[in-house]
């Protein structure tokens, strides 16, 4: 019988209004902890500042035990010297660089040592499950080029504050607050005792599942802007803009990030005709083919480097 019957539908009357959709309630004493200050811009310089480099380039890493590492590196290619013209003078140079890295899960320690004799050194240690300590200098023979700043993070449960101590007289504080679970706002200050400067900055940061846009100003003139759409799993577009109200000079670029199975794409292009494109394949477990180039018409600076990447 009830095939002989098909089921009713009941139809609403007419006049009447669907049922509204209550929007969700948003828990604000459960908002979620934001990322540091200094990275707000992190997805965006993923994508439109990868790590170009001219000429070859080789690296290796060599893990002695689960924590401690040696690494090696070798950079051939040309070094640019200042010059008041418009095209670009370089000079070949080459250096070596020797490095120890050991990584526990509350301490990081990472050294490195070049032939031109500048010495690096990097610091990450949790003080405590909210507060981590960071430090990294620089030793070089050259007069007044040795820097070293110490920087103190402190995560709340829904805000995130820093505090930085470097040569030269120079403080600095920044905190973020999540207002919303997508919205982020936060200002920093700075004071360079060494040569008599301030300034104060603001920022804001919205992110969604798709998408990252953040907002810049401070009053060194600098206005930065962002945005990131994720297209799908692997395709990711960036965009930024650098205004500075001062010195009236403006940049907009424009990038992409592309992950494949094997390898990962990514480039960009700005408005002072600019082009980049960064390559890392992987061509076996623990081995790395990576091409760079970088070509500016304007300036008739043309950049190219491939290298490998020996170790994880």
């Amino acid at each position: 019988m009830a095939t002989l019957f098909p089921p009713t539908t009941t139809v609403p009357p007419a006049g009447s209004k669907p049922a509204a959709v209550e929007p969700e309630k948003v828990d604000y004493s459960n908002l979620p902890c934001p990322i540091p200050y200094e990275e707000i811009h992190r997805e965006a310089l993923m994508s439109l500042k990868p790590e170009l480099f001219e000429g070859l380039r080789f690296d290796f890493t060599k893990g002695l035990n689960q924590r401690f590492s040696l690494s090696h590196s070798v950079l051939m290619g040309p070094t640019e010297l200042p010059s008041q013209s418009t095209e670009t003078i370089k000079i070949p140079t080459a250096h070596y660089e020797f490095g120890a890295n050991f990584i526990d899960p509350k301490l990081m320690l990472f050294g490195r040592v070049l032939t031109d004799g500048r010495v690096n050194a990097r610091v990450k240690c949790d003080l405590s499950e909210n507060l981590t300590l960071k430090a990294n200098g620089q030793l070089t023979g050259e007069p007044h080029m040795s820097h070293g700043m110490v920087n103190f993070d402190y995560k709340g449960k829904d805000h995130r504050s820093q505090f930085q101590l470097g040569n030269g007289a120079l403080f600095g504080a920044s905190y973020i607050q999540s207002v919303t679970p997508h919205l982020s706002l936060g200002g920093e200050v700075f004071w360079a005792g060494q040569h008599r400067k301030s300034g104060i900055g603001y920022a804001a940061r919205y992110n969604t599942d798709k998408m990252v846009a953040t907002g810049q100003v401070a009053s060194t003139g600098m206005v930065a802007l962002s945005y990131v759409q994720k297209v799908s799993e692997k395709v990711s577009l960036a965009s930024d803009f650098m205004y500075n109200y001062m010195s009236r000079d403006v940049t907009a670029s424009f990038g992409y990030d592309y992950i494949l199975r094997q390898c990962r794409l990514r480039g960009k292009i700005d408005s002072n005709g600019c082009v980049a494109a960064f390559l890392e394949e992987r061509l076996n477990m623990g081995l790395n083919f990576i091409l760079s180039a970088e070509v500016d018409h304007k300036k008739k600076d043309y950049k190219f480097g491939f290298g490998l990447t020996v170790g994880e």
